[in-house]
């Protein structure tokens, strides 16, 4: 794999033992690992070291992991994903709603953590793009069309929003308050009853061809994750 910034991945845990064994696994997969001991070096090598994704834990011994969460995305835009022994559905909501891209709770396996990172940087350049094309599935969104394998599928607006908004951030939990804002606005953050029923309504209209390829995962008490398959 060719060392660019997406290639580099910024590690921030005051364990060293993890970093050095999540050291070991990047390497291994091809990536150049970046480390921090604490929030205040992690923030530095994010000037310097311009990792392309960071994997941070909470627990830092100088600032909060949420502090260094809410300075890093005032800054910069790449991927966050929060490694911690925290298992509470309210630290998760929190972390992702001030602008992590995904949590992953220790212990954690090395596939599913390799695969969650590919996910974070692929899901990169679909932010901003007019045109999302993920394997079968074609959203064009000025258009505001939706085909998979060349079949056009017919969705209300605010079903065509919420697909626009879980398939630009494919492979990443979307938070219930996050998905609210964007598709119904700031008013309706606390309707999650919308959400289950336009998911329904969403994944039933997408049909079977879109379940062999992809699916929109409950993460139970937190939001959903458009996934390929």
């Amino acid at each position: 794999m060719p060392l660019d910034i997406s290639s580099r991945i910024l590690i921030v845990d005051d364990e060293e033992q993890i970093r050095r064994f999540l050291t070991i696994t990047l390497r291994t997969a091809g990536y150049e690992p970046l480390q921090a001991s604490n929030g205040e070096t992690a923030l530095e090598q994010c000037v310097v070291g311009t990792p392309g994704l960071v994997l941070m834990d909470l627990g830092l011994p100088d600032i909060s992991g949420h502090e260094v969460i809410r300075r890093i995305r005032a800054s910069w835009n790449m991927p966050i994903i929060v490694l911690s022994v925290r298992s509470e559905d309210a630290d998760k909501v929190r972390a992702l709603d001030e602008g992590a891209n995904d949590y992953v709770q220790k212990p954690f396996s090395t596939a599913e953590l390799l695969a969650r990172i590919r996910a974070c940087l692929r899901s990169v350049v679909n932010t901003t793009a007019p045109v999302i094309d993920l394997g079968e599935l074609h959203v064009d969104v000025a258009a505001h069309e939706v085909s998979i394998g060349g079949e056009l599928i017919h969705l209300s607006k605010k079903e065509f929003d919420l697909l626009v908004v879980l398939s630009r951030a494919v492979g990443r939990v979307c938070t219930h308050r996050q998905l609210l804002d964007n598709v119904w606005g700031p008013a309706h953050r606390d309707d999650v009853h919308y959400l289950r029923i336009y998911i329904g309504q969403l994944r039933s209209k997408l049909g079977e061809k879109f379940k062999t390829s992809f699916s929109i995962d409950n993460e139970q008490g937190i939001g959903y994750r458009f996934r390929v398959l």
